[in-house]
């Protein structure tokens, strides 16, 4: 019931793509266990800075009957009153609205007035929770905890997924290598990429989206690799697997004769 409370508030997973799990553990309850984790579970979400679009509370609405058909409502039952009352209404939502609702009856049936005064009861007492818990914290944090892996995601052409990942993995492998990253890539051109710790996650972007994107006329292309040397110039890697000729005239002030006094094969062109 908790689980279902708070899912309907999990940001959609293009905005954010982690999986998220609440732990609930209560060692000793005198009231409704579910109802408790719901408050304290979407608490946690907000603090560790999952982007939730509304805080959720719940709360456990009961009931006590005689013979003469009179009853009485109860709010946020405890223990006893659970076990000799009638009902069980467990309701969870936002301020503005329901999100999960789980009823208990030992009655044979519940008249639809009392119902409708039930979720009136259950309305009252969840915007007072709300109130309280925003004392705490009322909106989630706007950085994931430092304990979050690094999660980012991109699209691509689907016609790149194979240049991105290279002849058996290489090219991809070498980027996870170089980026300390993990990288996950769907068959329609969504790929994932995550690091524990540090911007490897944003490096192995700016790798994967130079791989998948054409040379900009103007841009500077930093730290360019030398992969070959001629007289009339060099040839740099400017991104994985996109080469370019930088003439000899531009390696350096002045007169060169020879390309290869200037810089050799494997030099970094900054």
């Amino acid at each position: 019931l908790a689980e279902k409370a708070l899912v309907q508030v999990r940001p959609p997973d293009d905005e954010f793509a982690y999986t998220v799990r609440v732990i609930s553990d209560i060692t000793e309850s005198n009231g409704s266990s579910s109802m408790a984790s719901v408050c304290g579970g979407i608490l946690a979400l907000m603090d560790a800075g999952v982007p939730i679009t509304k805080p959720v509370a719940g709360v456990s609405i009961g009931m006590i009957s005689d013979e003469n058909n009179r009853y009485e409502l109860l709010t946020d039952i405890l223990g006893e009153e659970d076990h000799f009352g009638e009902m069980d209404f467990k309701v969870a939502g936002t301020v503005d609205g329901i999100t999960a609702i789980q009823l208990d009856i030992k009655a044979e049936g519940l008249a639809h007035s009392i119902m409708v005064e039930a979720l009136e009861r259950a309305k009252t007492a969840r915007l007072e929770i709300l109130k309280i818990m925003a004392q705490a914290i009322s909106k989630p944090r706007p950085e994931l905890s430092k304990y979050a892996p690094k999660l980012i995601s991109i699209e691509i052409d689907p016609e790149f997924i194979g240049k991105v990942i290279g002849p058996g993995g290489k090219m991809i492998k070498s980027i996870q290598e170089q980026t300390d990253t993990t990288i996950e890539i769907e068959e329609d051109g969504t790929i994932y990429i995550s690091c524990v710790g540090g911007d490897g996650h944003l490096k192995a972007r700016e790798i994967i989206e130079a791989m998948t994107q054409p040379p900009v006329v103007g841009r500077i292309y930093e730290q360019s690799k030398v992969v070959s040397v001629k007289d009339f110039g060099i040839f740099v890697e400017i991104t994985p697997g996109v080469e370019g000729l930088c003439h000899i005239s531009e390696l350096k002030d002045g007169f060169v004769k020879n390309a290869g006094d200037v810089c050799k094969i494997g030099d970094l062109i900054p």
